[in-house]
């Protein structure tokens, strides 16, 4: 098996670029779809009752908890996004880093898009979800929450087995030991 060489910043920032520019693009054209097709909370079946349309006005989170808070939402999406563009540019050379950060950004932008700019005002927007799936769980969601999800859950197994936002694995546990051994005595003769 060939190892592949790390990604450059450039090819790693780029990635993470064009798939966030997709899925916050496929994300808006959703909504827009949604906001100008569905009646406001009336279901649409689409797979039956697994799945519907169902079109909601968030303004806070998962299941509308924090509606008055709402601006801490768009302050927490808005670090979210500024931390995966620092780690675009400074730390991310893993192809499969770049690609996970890259639909991370585009679903946390898609609904940071919705917070800013829709009613009922900067910040404070609230966020257009049509999507039911009522076996599943009692959430309204968008194509954005889709992203987020299924990305955290990838962020979450990426480092669980170890692989390093360079691309390198983790390296076994006597291999980190001895070159923790042989830091702690050359800081001791230093």
């Amino acid at each position: 098996m060939t190892v592949r060489a790390p990604l450059r910043t450039a090819a790693a920032s780029t990635t993470i670029a064009i798939l966030a520019v997709l899925v916050l693009a496929a994300d808006q054209f959703a909504k827009h779809l949604a906001l100008t097709t569905l009646e406001f909370q009336t279901p649409v079946p689409v797979l039956g009752e697994a799945l519907q349309w169902y079109l909601v006005l968030n303004p806070g989170a998962a299941f509308s908890i924090g509606e008055g808070v709402t601006w801490i939402f768009t302050i927490a999406l808005a670090v979210v996004a500024g931390v995966i563009v620092w780690l675009a540019f400074a730390r991310i050379r893993s192809r499969v880093w770049a690609v996970v950060l890259g639909l991370l950004l585009g679903g946390v932008l898609g609904n940071l898009t919705d917070r800013l700019f829709r009613e009922p005002g900067f910040a404070v927007g609230h966020v257009v979800d049509f999507i039911s799936t009522p076996w599943m769980m009692p959430a309204i969601y968008n194509v954005a929450d889709v992203f987020i999800v299924c990305s955290m859950i990838t962020v979450a197994a990426l480092t669980l087995f170890g692989v390093a936002l360079d691309g390198s694995g983790r390296k076994p546990a006597s291999e980190a030991a001895a070159e923790a051994a042989a830091d702690a005595d050359a800081t001791r003769e230093s």
